[in-house]
Order: structure tokens, then sequence, then C-alpha cells
């Protein structure tokens, strides 16, 4: 049985269109994973084992609240990232 952060992928899901609204962001491979760890980092995990728990947190995103967690993260982590990109940067 398979462990599953559900926030993880949502913020994977909405780091495009959050990177839409911000010009001159990187998207390359390394700087988009520091945007998803860095708003990771920031959000509460929810964890699940079954196919309804996960529904059960989606369905959750659909509140007001949740989505501005995630999108304001989201936001952070662009203008952090951007600021202070480690694209190029040896692997370590």
């Amino acid at each position: 049985m398979e462990v599953k952060n559900v926030v993880e992928s949502l913020v994977w899901n909405n780091l495009d269109s959050v990177l839409a609204h911000k010009e001159g962001a990187c998207r390359c491979e390394r700087c988009r994973a520091d945007i998803a760890a860095y708003a990771l980092n920031r959000l509460k995990p929810r964890y699940v084992v079954t196919a309804e728990g996960e529904v059960y947190v989606k369905a959750e995103f659909l509140t007001p609240q949740f989505q501005l967690d995630v999108i304001t993260a989201l936001a952070e982590a662009v203008n952090q990232v951007s600021e202070h990109p480690n694209h190029g940067q040896p692997e370590e």
C-alpha cells in the first residue's frame, strides 16, 4: 500500500498556472522542482492511503481557503526561486 501526500499533486497541478503570472520566471526542471519544494515546505501535508482519502482531500481543495493557501505558497515560491535560481548549479 502506498502513502501519498495529496498536497504534492495539487502543487504540481497548479504550478504552471502560477508560473504563467510571473514574467521572466525560469521554467527549467530544476527551478520547477525548487518551486514545488519551497511551496510544499510551507503547506501542511495531507497524507492518504486510499483512493477515497485522496478524493476527500481533493474535494477540500475546492474550499477557497485551501486554494488560497496552495496558490499563495506557490506564488511565494516562484518569487523566491526567481530571485535566487539554482539552475546551472551543480547537483548535490
